[in-house]
C-alpha cells in the first residue's frame, strides 16, 4: 500500500485547479472581508458563540451558506460535503486538520442571520460584488422559492389566533413561562403546495441564469406568496 505523502493534499488541489475549480476562481475574485463588518455587527452579541459552541469565523460561515445555495444542499449534506470535498475545504480556508462546523452549527448561524435581519443585506452586497467583477451574465435571472419546514407548534386555538395576528400570547411572556417562550416559533406559518400542507418558512432566491450564482436572497414565512418576493431585485 502506498504510504501517504506530506504533499498529497497539495498535489490533489493542484489537479483540481488545473481542471478548473470554479470555487477557487470565485475566491480569487471576491473580497470576502467586506462582509465581515456587517456580520460582526449583527452577530457579536453572544461572546460565548452560537449555541454554546466555539464560534467559527463569521465570514467562513457565510461562505458555507453560499455553498448551500450554489449546490442546493441541506445542512446535513453540507456538513458531509465539506468533510468529503477538498474543493469545498479550500473555498472555506480549511485544511484536513481543521474542525468542520456540524449541521446544527450551520442551522444556528442561519437562524441568527434571520433574527438579525441581515440576510438580504448580505446577498445584496454579494450580488454587487459579482456584478463588479463581471461574474454574472446578461441573459437574465431565475427566481426560485423553497419551503423550509419547521417543527410543528402544539398551541391552543386562542394562542394560534394571537400569533396569526402578530402577537405573542400574554401567558408566554410571564416570568414563569420564559423557558416555554424560548422554545416557541412565532414566525413560521402554514402553506399548501401540491395539495400538501407545510409549516415553516420560505427561502426566496434570485439567481443569475448563466453563472447560477445567487444575486439576492430573502426568507419569509411559508405563507408569503412567491409573487410578493419577485421584486427582490
Amino acid at each position: 500500500m502506498k504510504q501517504k505523502g506530506l504533499f498529497d493534499e497539495e498535489d490533489r488541489l493542484r489537479v483540481l485547479s488545473n481542471l478548473g475549480d470554479s470555487l477557487e476562481k470565485l475566491n480569487k475574485k471576491i473580497n470576502w472581508e467586506i462582509f465581515k463588518p456587517l456580520l460582526k455587527k449583527a452577530l457579536t452579541k453572544e461572546p460565548k458563540g452560537l449555541g454554546g459552541r466555539p464560534a467559527y469565523d463569521y465570514v467562513m460561515m457565510f461562505k458555507i451558506i453560499i455553498l448551500q445555495k450554489l449546490y442546493n444542499i441541506s445542512d446535513d449534506q453540507t456538513e458531509y460535503q465539506i468533510n468529503d470535498r477538498l474543493s469545498f475545504m479550500r473555498f472555506l480556508g480549511l485544511e484536513l486538520k481543521d474542525k468542520v462546523p456540524d449541521s446544527k452549527t450551520i442551522w444556528l448561524f442561519k437562524e441568527k442571520l434571520i433574527e438579525a435581519r441581515v440576510s438580504k443585506k448580505l446577498f445584496e452586497k454579494f450580488g454587487k460584488e459579482l456584478a463588479r467583477n463581471n461574474l454574472i451574465g446578461k441573459e437574465g435571472t431565475i427566481i426560485d422559492a423553497t419551503i423550509v419546514e419547521a417543527p410543528i407548534q402544539h398551541n391552543s386555538k386562542d394562542e394560534n389566533e394571537q400569533i396569526k395576528n402578530g402577537k405573542i400570547p400574554e401567558q408566554w411572556q410571564e416570568a414563569k413561562n420564559k423557558a416555554k417562550l424560548s422554545q416557541k416559533d412565532c414566525d413560521a406559518r402554514w402553506t399548501k403546495k401540491h395539495k400538501r400542507s407545510y409549516y415553516g418558512y420560505k427561502d426566496h432566491i434570485k439567481v443569475d441564469k448563466k453563472s447560477k450564482l445567487i444575486l439576492k436572497a430573502t426568507v419569509t414565512a411559508a405563507n408569503v406568496h412567491d409573487s410578493k418576493e419577485l421584486k427582490i431585485g
